[in-house]
């Protein structure tokens, strides 16, 4: 009996041990997999501020939670599982789903630039907050949606690092990144969001040194939120241009890619060739984004201006 219970223990010790280096082996994998995704993930952070642009101090944060929130469902709940069943059954159709939100997001980002141009003579708009709780919920809607595009990227290229490892190690790999992601993301909008309150915190204290830092941080947070807001708009074009290159170059269409590839070479390559092609794909996301605002917003428009002509 006694030496059963040894042989039990022992076998159980093994277990345990093989058990924390699955755990260690899904923790490195998710970091790797993380890591590779970092550009999306800088993207991601980018955009969000904007969309908690002129909302009053005490729903800043209630705004970013619900996008979190609303973000970890997209990843847990339609991404991570559409992700895993595509790519053990249908890998072929993940790179034309891609492509789609590539589009969908190199729209926002120029219908963005549309909107500023088209308004630049009018009177300021209200803020979000005097629009009242219904525009709330559209800002924080218009913000899952955007995150959804940008997860979806985020979990299928942590997905590429790991194709290779079981179908459940796989799960729990993008279960970790699905939730290191949104609270790195999240954690870091939140931060950026109340830098103003905790300056006015600093001027509270009336300590020579804080107080300086303090009127610095009240002041810059304005400019750095109406540079994020920028940034993002710039990532959407960027990262939806950059899905359209890719995913045309694994479609069978190698000419684009291979040009930027080339131009990136021609200087050659680091931090210069990383310009390059950011540059490039955020000039394909903008002509791409164009023509579906002019689908989107210009043609339907002549086509009421045509019926209602008729009807006179």
């Amino acid at each position: 009996m006694a030496g059963g219970l040894a042989a039990l223990l022992d076998d159980i010790a093994v277990l345990a041990k093989a058990a924390a280096a699955s755990v260690d082996d899904v923790a490195a994998a998710a970091g790797r997999a993380s890591t590779k995704a970092a550009g999306v993930v800088i993207d991601d952070t980018a955009v969000t501020p904007r969309y908690v642009h002129g909302f009053t101090p005490d729903r800043e944060l209630p705004i970013v939670w619900k996008i979190a929130l609303g973000s970890l469902r997209n990843k847990i709940l339609f991404i991570l599982p559409a992700a895993l069943l595509l790519s053990q059954f249908l890998d072929w159709l993940l790179t034309p789903i891609l492509m789609c939100g590539g589009i969908y997001l190199a729209y926002e980002g120029a219908e963005k630039i549309y909107e500023l141009i088209a308004h630049r003579d009018h009177k300021k708009e209200e803020t979000a907050a005097e629009r009242g709780p219904e525009d709330e919920k559209a800002m924080v809607r218009g913000a899952i949606t955007t995150d959804f595009i940008l997860s979806a990227e985020i979990m299928v290229i942590s997905l590429n690092e790991v194709t290779d490892e079981p179908f459940v190690t796989r799960a729990l790999i993008l279960l970790v990144v699905a939730f290191l992601v949104t609270v790195l993301v999240y954690g870091l909008v939140g931060l950026i969001v109340k830098v103003d309150d905790i300056g006015l915190k600093m001027i509270e204290t009336k300590q020579g040194f804080m107080e300086t830092v303090g009127r610095f941080l009240v002041a810059a947070m304005p400019k750095v939120l109406s540079v994020l807001s920028t940034v993002g708009i710039a990532a959407m074009l960027w990262v939806g241009g950059h899905i359209l290159l890719v995913g045309v170059d694994e479609l069978g269409w190698h000419w684009p890619y291979e040009t930027v590839h080339h131009w990136e070479e021609a200087v050659n390559g680091g931090a210069l060739g990383w310009i390059v092609n950011t540059l490039a794909s955020a000039v394909i996301g903008l002509l791409v984004g164009a023509i579906a605002v002019l689908v989107m917003h210009f043609i339907p428009r002549k086509k009421k201006d045509g019926e209602a002509a008729t009807a006179h």
